[in-house]
């Protein structure tokens, strides 16, 4: 599931984020949500939120709970 719709991404998924620095490459960060910053129901290259960890990016994957 890609992340450009804020319904599909709540606070503590896992997922898949590109940072700002790593646009270019296609660098891939993986992090569990802590808030999500886009106010808009959609947008195109990914919904931004902020990780646990502090870092802050756009979901480019959700990733499916082995469960």
């Amino acid at each position: 599931m890609n992340g450009t719709k804020r319904a599909d991404i709540k606070s503590g998924m896992r997922v898949l984020i590109v940072l700002k620095k790593d646009q270019r490459s296609g660098k891939l960060t993986e992090g569990i949500v802590n808030n999500i910053l886009t106010n808009s129901p959609n947008h195109h290259y990914g919904i931004k939120v902020r990780l646990r960890s502090g870092e802050i990016g756009r979901v480019q994957k959700i990733v499916k709970s082995k469960q």
